[in-house]
């Protein structure tokens, strides 16, 4: 099968998202049951973006430093693995997955950077080795999802279908690698070339495995009602990235943290919900604030 033929199979292919598979018998039991959500606590790693970057802290710190602090899992960013972008030695990922261990706390994920939307075929083949790579990665910490990202909005001299050709393939593929070594794919709405929720129903819809879905960044809808978007594309998500900060009508406020969670709740969405704090202040003091905000929801 040449490549054009794939793409066209895999579009037509059933719009169902592989959580609405997974929640379908629970919601068509119950709606009790479906409302009875199983939400875990997880810290972003990037919320210590300057102090791991500086090496004022690492990856053994924080992790020590959630688990005191009461979080059941932590999603450690790529970046912050010595090393990266080149895969670490299983060695340094099992000292790290032993450590996580004795402290009690899961890893929900790992993430790293990659763009899709390059039209050098050269340049994005290193792209996606650089995406297979950490599928390993992440199956030798056992985290159950890496997040990847799409890439640029706009590529001049190209339009959005001649992107999503090649974009669509990549993606593909590295679902099937995630899929051979039990990782999740997750691909980020990151105010780029997932830009609103009409793009991210469009490319969730194109691949229909179920080991491939949305990391739902709640700070980066931004073209239209965040907590309208985040409603419509809430199914999709294996795993999200919840910020402090949302953006309506531009403007940057405080989220809304019970409404976004009622949302969570009623999309069927189980699992970890990692939290993710930005910008000037102390980390360890905005992190703790927007704790305190999401474990009475994680509760309900």
């Amino acid at each position: 099968m040449n490549r054009r033929s794939l793409i066209k199979n895999i579009i037509a292919l059933p719009a169902v998202s592989p959580i609405s598979r997974i929640a379908s018998n629970t919601k068509s039991k119950s709606n009790r049951l479906s409302l009875t959500s199983r939400l875990k606590s997880s810290l972003n790693a990037f919320s210590f973006d300057a102090p791991l970057k500086d090496k004022s802290m690492d990856i053994f710190d924080m992790l020590r430093w959630a688990a005191d602090i009461g979080f059941q899992a932590v999603d450690i960013t790529g970046y912050y693995f010595d090393g990266y972008p080149h895969k670490p030695e299983p060695s340094y990922l099992y000292r790290i997955k032993r450590q996580a261990h004795a402290l009690g706390i899961e890893i929900s994920g790992t993430g790293i950077r990659n763009d899709f939307t390059i039209p050098e075929k050269a340049l994005r083949m290193k792209e996606k080795e650089r995406v297979m790579d950490w599928i390993h990665v992440a199956a030798d910490l056992g985290a159950p999802v890496l997040r990847i990202f799409a890439g640029q909005e706009k590529r001049e001299g190209y339009t959005r279908a001649q992107v999503n050709e090649w974009f669509i393939q990549d993606v593909y593929d590295c679902v099937r690698e995630g899929q051979s070594n039990g990782v999740i794919i997750g691909l980020q709405n990151h105010n780029d070339y997932m830009i609103n929720s009409v793009v991210v129903t469009e490319i969730m819809n194109a691949i229909t495995n179920p080991w491939f879905g949305l990391i739902l960044d709640t700070g980066s809808y931004r073209q239209e009602d965040p907590y309208k978007a985040i409603e419509k594309t809430a199914s999709y998500a294996v795993n999200w990235q919840v910020k402090e900060k949302i953006f309506v009508d531009g403007k940057e406020v405080e989220t809304d943290i019970p409404r976004l969670f009622s949302i969570i709740r009623h999309s069927g969405y189980h699992g970890y919900v990692p939290i993710e704090t930005l910008g000037a202040g102390d980390p360890k003091t905005k992190i703790k604030a927007l704790y305190d905000q999401v474990i009475p929801e994680l509760i309900k």
